[in-house]
């Protein structure tokens, strides 16, 4: 009998089970090929806009995608620079075979019990899940984590051949999408896909634009200590005209327009045809050439996803400069695969159908590498918290990305892989990648997965930004002294009133505060420049808190009140919102549904306020 078993061994499945078997649960790890274990599927990319605040975020409770990142990565950039820091994102390209193999070492020497086998059932007791069954054996298990990524009933797609698989080479789920079927879940069906891989010798870069990466990158990691990693370039070049032409006279070889691929795509990262029909007027569109790794004859072409069929994608391919004698390695392809509507789920990431299942990642609709792993490291958490009896750990919109993701997926559901965006997050100003270990290390350091000195050398430096920020506030200019900086400014301004002005940064006062750390100077920079702006973000998040902290029982009789419509009953009885706050964001819940619900909750158990999210 294990305490965790989790299914799958991708990127939501690595973070569920080594936090589980770090909390001290006896935990079983189940996939179907020990060899794929942290394999890179599409892009050899980690972070970028809205994803990197995720990767910070699990690192800072403890999870070890950024640390791989940053150990394999050969390719560092911050993105958004011009823009302000709420939306600053670091973007790494990895060496994909080191990445694999490195993740699946860590893995393997964790002491994780590991068993290559292809999970077919949920066993069930009660309506409690108690186990899960392959082809050879049965597991039982206190808790289980269900991670299957594109394996359920997965199908790929490249023109006219149809290949039953959950990736590239891979056998698919299919009896385990049946068994959740029957056991009551309603299922959807997704589709994304992936571009082709070429010779990295049958690709002529010269003339093609170069993406060089930072000289001075920035990591992922707190663990990382030494960082000075290989700096090599990424490219640039277009479809042009020629490269339209041939995929027009070929749309009806794409599945997708024949129609065959009933599933919904990704909106944000569309095929080619997809953007073709949809943006007809655009003469070319980007493709990105993206090294697999030092080592590796392999580039990746960014921007070209298809399921044309493989002469159609050489002969398209061969229309884009850089690319006329290109030799491809691996087709693109489409693939569709079965996915639990995630309205079904607690903010735990358990299921309200079956008591002890836990569901992370693309089975939950997700799209992303970033995106599961957050989603893993959550499910992992609270099942080794159910097993001790503990509070859930939930993080609030307010708190973190990982919170606005699992409260979208579970409040608002998906119609479509769903992918984060800094766009979707309220509070963005306030939740940056920088400052990600000061909000959530605490949690991590309570869990036992983050070390002691991590956590204190966090909370020293929490202590050096109040500190600076104290000491700018005293500290007012001399009429000698706004001479010697050059300044137009009148004699008594303080410090932290001079740095609000954007001609002046934390470099043109230094010499009248001394040596700072680079981190300590940097946030201190952001908090008094952005002043205004994140005085009134934290009193939009008090002024919500009433609501986020208003307890609604699980089993609470919707019926009862009368005056809410049939339609809102039946939003609420469908996903048992855990607090008002989480109620007020389904769609189509109205203020006076929140008004008339509140009432009745101050009539009786609601009357007393319980915090159920993390602070």
């Amino acid at each position: 009998m294990y305490d965790v078993i989790v299914v799958g061994g991708g990127h939501a499945g690595i973070e569920a089970a080594l936090a589980a078997h770090r909390m001290d649960c006896k935990t079983l790890l189940v996939t179907s090929r020990i060899e794929g274990i942290g394999e890179l599927p599409c892009n050899p990319a980690m972070g970028g806009v809205g994803k990197s605040q995720l990767v910070f975020e699990i690192d800072s409770l403890g999870g070890v995608q950024g640390l791989a990142t940053d150990r394999y990565g050969i390719h560092f950039k911050m993105l958004n620079t011009s823009k302000g820091p709420a939306v600053w994102s670091l973007r790494a390209q990895v060496d994909r075979k080191k990445y694999k193999n490195g993740v699946r070492e860590l893995v393997l020497k964790s002491g994780l019990p590991l068993a290559e086998e292809l999970v077919t059932n949920i066993i069930t007791e009660e309506r409690r899940a108690i186990g899960v069954k392959t082809k050879e054996n049965e597991y039982f298990g206190k808790t289980i984590v269900l991670t299957t990524g594109t394996f359920l009933s997965g199908m790929i797609h490249i023109g006219n051949r149809r290949l039953p698989s959950g990736r590239y080479g891979e056998p698919p789920a299919c009896e385990l999408s049946d068994s959740l079927k029957k056991l009551g879940f309603t299922l959807g069906r997704l589709k994304t896909g992936t571009s082709a891989r070429v010779k990295k010798e049958s690709v002529n870069v010269k003339g093609l634009l170069v993406q060089k990466p930072d000289e001075q990158p920035k990591h992922f990691s707190h663990r990382t200590v030494k960082f000075d990693p290989p700096k090599i370039p990424c490219y640039i070049t277009n479809t042009t005209e020629a490269t339209h032409k041939i995929i027009y006279d070929n749309l009806e070889l794409s599945p997708w327009i024949k129609g065959e691929i009933k599933a919904t795509g990704v909106r944000y990262c569309p095929s080619i045809e997809d953007k073709l029909v949809k943006f007809p007027q655009k003469k070319s569109h980007h493709v990105f050439v993206e090294p697999d790794g030092i080592e590796s004859d392999i580039f990746y072409l960014g921007g070209v996803s298809t399921s044309l069929p493989e002469d159609i994608q050489l002969e398209f391919l061969r229309t884009i400069p850089g690319l006329e004698e290109i030799q491809i390695v691996q087709p693109g392809y489409a693939i569709e695969y079965d996915f639990v509507l995630p309205v079904q789920l607690y903010p735990t990431l358990e299921t309200k159908l079956l008591e002890n299942l836990f569901l992370a990642g693309q089975v939950n609709g997700t799209s992303g590498y970033e995106e599961a792993a957050a989603q893993g490291i959550m499910a992992g958490i609270n099942a080794a918290l159910k097993l001790r009896g503990e509070a859930p750990f939930i993080l609030p919109r307010s708190r973190a990305y990982i919170g606005v993701l699992i409260d979208d997926l579970v409040t608002k559901g998906t119609e479509e892989p769903y992918r984060m965006f800094t766009s979707r997050v309220e509070h963005r100003l306030l939740l940056r990648q920088d400052n990600a270990d000061e909000r959530l290390m605490k949690y991590g350091r309570s869990f036992k997965l983050v070390e002691e000195k991590a956590y204190r050398d966090v909370e020293k430096r929490k202590e050096g930004i109040h500190e600076l920020i104290e000491r700018l506030k005293c500290r007012h200019l001399r009429e000698r002294e706004i001479a010697e900086l050059g300044l137009n400014a009148e004699p008594g301004i303080t410090l932290f009133t001079l740095l609000k002005r954007p001609d002046v940064n934390i470099g043109t006062i230094r010499q009248l505060i001394g040596e700072i750390p680079e981190r300590v100077a940097e946030e201190v920079q952001i908090f008094v420049k952005y002043d205004g702006y994140i005085k009134k973000e934290k009193q939009k998040i008090k002024q919500f808190r009433e609501l986020e902290e208003w307890k609604i029982p699980v089993d609470f009789d919707y019926e009862m009140i009368h005056s809410l419509s049939n339609e809102t009953k039946d939003k609420l009885s469908n996903i048992r919102p855990l607090t008002l706050g989480q109620a007020n964001r389904i769609p189509g819940i109205r203020p006076n549904d929140i008004i008339l619900l509140s009432i009745w909750l101050r009539k009786g158990e609601g009357q007393n306020k319980r915090r159920i999210y993390a602070r």
